[in-house]
């Protein structure tokens, strides 16, 4: 079938004259390709008469480009046999994958469900406790204004600083103050706590929406604290108030009391200036705190308060002069300093110099202004309700008969008038026109000015 050179058809020829004139017999490709093969030079491919030469290279590339050919061809097979399982598992598991990916992000939701759920919550909580204090801060504020409502004289008197070490101590019992009514006046406790409680708190601590819960609770607790404070200091200073009103309402009852006034007459001979409205009585809340009902028995002594400085405005029991209490001559029996005999000295003889002011002692009317006898230049007030009193030995007289005369108001000058050893005042006080101790009342005046 195949040779490597043509001398072996040429020897074929020789050897087969029988042969001769006939056409070669064909003989079949593949021997020739194995006759092709067994030559060392290469292959020769012999079809009807012609013959193809090609070296083992390209023999070699040709068969693998049919093995290829052939595995090719029954990988395909394969595949199209298995084609429907091959999808159903790459199906199966895009499925699988896709599920998987679903129930991570399902899961994924729900923690930023939970997450923002705590996070609402939290910050619904901290919106409930800021509405709180801000709630809390309004009601302190209020009461500070309720508490600079109460006038600071309603309580001087009775009412001291507390805790300040700066404070200068007392020189002892105050004195009776001439054109005041013997109130000494002191800043009231309650002061720092008005300011502080109007201290914009909120503002300096609020936190942000999205801070820490720590930080949140911590400035809020702060918040809680200050405000705490504010609300003891309010609560130590109405209870200071409430104290000093009511210790000076039973000075004032035990006062009247004392120096034998009737209280209906003396509120009867008050005059009452112009005043009027409708009558709006006050109710106490129901839902009243202890604050507000303390607050309100304040106003209550407070007005009685205003009442009985109204009447006590009619008592002469302020110094007429000007300095410190110097007697010259008491109330009562004394040898006379004329006749050098037992006389009945009707009022009390302060020392004072020419010319200083002569203050009348409470509210009133001047019913006489002029020469009386051993009085010499004499004025006498009456202060209603059997109330009078009378300033003798004046130097000047400055005022006149009917004119209504305040509490300080100076209606003449010291003197030596009249049966007079020197300058000197003579000051009286009466009841229903008779004589009595003019030291009943300044005492009583102390023993209201005493804090």
């Amino acid at each position: 079938m195949s040779s490597r050179s043509g001398h072996h058809l040429e020897y074929a020829n020789h050897h087969h004259p029988q042969d001769h004139g006939r056409a070669p017999a064909r003989r079949p490709a593949a021997q020739l390709a194995s006759a092709a093969a067994a030559s060392g030079a290469g292959y020769t491919i012999v079809h009807a008469g012609k013959q193809v030469r090609f070296g083992p290279v390209v023999f070699w590339i040709a068969v693998g480009t049919v093995v290829l050919l052939g595995m090719w061809s029954a990988a395909t097979a394969t595949y199209f046999a298995f084609r429907d399982d091959v999808l159903t598992r790459l199906i199966a598991r895009q499925a699988e994958m896709q599920y998987a990916y679903e129930d991570r992000i399902a899961d994924l939701r729900a923690k930023v469900d939970r997450t923002t759920g705590r996070q609402l919550l939290d910050q619904e909580q901290f919106d409930q406790k800021l509405d709180q204090i801000m709630r809390r801060q309004s009601a302190l504020e209020t009461r500070a204004t309720a508490l600079g409502t109460i006038p600071d004289a309603a309580v001087t008197g009775s009412i001291k600083p507390q805790g300040r070490a700066d404070a200068a101590p007392s020189s002892g019992t105050p004195k009776p103050s001439p054109i005041s009514d013997t109130v000494i006046f002191v800043a009231p406790p309650d002061r720092e706590a008005r300011l502080e409680s109007r201290a914009p708190l909120i503002a300096k601590t609020q936190p942000s929406q999205f801070a820490k819960a720590q930080g949140v609770d911590s400035a809020l607790v702060r918040l809680q604290t200050s405000l705490d404070q504010v609300e003891r200091r309010q609560l130590a200073a109405l209870s200071s108030v409430e104290d000093g009103i009511d210790s000076r309402v039973r000075r004032m009852r035990g006062v009247i009391s004392d120096l034998g006034l009737n209280m209906a007459q003396l509120e009867a001979a008050t005059p009452r200036a112009g005043m009027g409205g409708p009558f709006v009585p006050v109710k106490l809340p129901s839902d009243a705190g202890p604050f507000e009902r303390q607050l309100y028995r304040i106003n209550i002594n407070r007005a009685q308060m205003q009442r009985l400085n109204q009447t006590l405005a009619l008592v002469p029991y302020r110094k007429p002069v000007v300095g410190e209490v110097e007697f010259t001559s008491g109330f009562g029996v004394r040898t006379d300093p004329f006749l050098g005999r037992p006389a009945m000295h009707t009022g009390l003889d302060f020392r004072a110099s020419a010319g200083d002011p002569v203050r009348v002692t409470a509210n009133g009317k001047v019913t006489s202004a002029g020469w009386a006898g051993g009085y010499g230049r004499m004025i006498e007030v009456d202060h209603g309700n059997g109330l009078a009193t009378r300033y003798g030995h004046l130097s000047e007289i400055g005022v006149k008969i009917g004119e209504v005369v305040k509490i300080g108001q100076v209606i003449g000058a010291v003197g030596s008038t009249g049966r007079s050893t020197g300058p000197h005042l003579h000051y009286e006080t009466r009841i229903d026109g008779e004589a009595v101790d003019p030291q009943k009342f300044l005492r009583a005046g102390v023993r209201l000015s005493a804090g």
